[in-house]
């Protein structure tokens, strides 16, 4: 079915500290992104890169966090257009460093709360991102959205989340990189985690069918967020926060064609690639080309699988 995609530019390097991030927007323009999209039978709208206004009034009382006013200010925005441009469209929001989806899920989550319908949260990354502002030892705010979207502690400055996703509606798919004291809160809380050792063991299909149907059954809405770490950094480097035992190119095609086939997919975030870092635009091409798959390109026509 062919949707109008939204696409929202994010260039938000202050979530870590590795610069080039905010080059991302650019970076998939270039590879040619909103063509590819055409090309499906989409339609396009660019929003352009949007901008913030940083909240100078935000404070923590850990003081290894950086940047919290500029990061804050983006959460804000991106909370606003991503809940506006759900009414309209399937919206992608181009980034940027991950602590974006600190205000795209939120967008998500309000937009969802307002159609009575859950939000459901696919996380494609290497890392857990479950620390608060209290608890990392970095002071990278790129390492927390997941616990404020399952309404952890700690986020004062960024207000209440809108509507908390409830932790078996969220899905740490291709994880291999956590911190003690994120395992620690990890246990806390019925998030359903298929790190690599469960893909190696089980494979991609089975663990990604089974939260899609549970997503299907609960006629949910869901925001998938795609780390470009998620990704085995030999074929895709451009990444500050490099993992090796990522996905292969293969694998990460299959997870794209699966959650095509699903049909539930509303919202996608595109996060941490780092231009500067990469070689010759492999990295920006390839992630264009898994946002094809999602929308729906194929090598065969086969039946659509229903989750029903």
């Amino acid at each position: 079915m062919a949707k109008t995609c939204i696409l929202i530019g994010a260039p938000i390097d202050a979530g870590q500290q590795v610069a080039g991030c905010l080059m991302g927007p650019t970076a998939y323009r270039v590879a040619g992104l909103a063509q590819t999209l055409r090309e499906l039978g989409h339609s396009v709208q660019d929003l352009g890169d949007v901008s913030m206004i940083p909240q100078t009034d935000a404070q923590c009382d850990n003081l290894a966090v950086h940047s919290l006013a500029e990061v804050v200010g983006w959460s804000k925005t991106l909370r606003s257009v991503t809940d506006t441009a759900l009414n309209s469209g399937f919206p992608i929001i181009m980034g940027g460093d991950h602590s974006l989806a600190l205000g795209s899920v939120a967008g998500a989550a309000k937009h969802a709360a307002a159609q009575g319908k859950p939000l459901f949260l696919l996380w494609l990354d290497a890392h857990s991102d479950f620390h608060t502002p209290l608890t990392t030892t970095s002071g990278n705010l790129h390492g927390t959205p997941v616990a404020y979207i399952a309404g952890r502690n700690g986020f004062d400055a960024f207000g209440p989340f809108p509507a908390v996703i409830p932790p078996e509606n969220i899905c740490l798919f291709g994880i291999r990189s956590v911190d003690p004291a994120e395992h620690a809160a990890l246990l806390n809380h019925d998030i359903e985690i298929n790190d690599m050792r469960v893909l190696d063991e089980h494979g991609i299909v089975k663990p990604l069918r089974d939260f899609l149907e549970k997503v299907e059954a609960a006629g949910g809405m869901l925001h998938v967020s795609l780390d470009v770490d998620f990704l085995d950094p030999s074929i895709a480097p451009a990444v500050g926060t490099t993992v090796p035992g990522g996905t292969t190119i293969r694998e990460a095609h299959l997870v794209m064609e699966l959650l095509h086939e699903s049909g539930l997919v509303t919202s996608l975030d595109l996060v941490e690639l780092n231009p500067f870092l990469d070689e010759r635009g492999r990295t920006a091409r390839l992630m264009v080309d898994l946002v094809a798959s999602l929308m729906g390109r194929k090598v065969f026509d086969r039946p659509t699988r229903s989750f029903g």
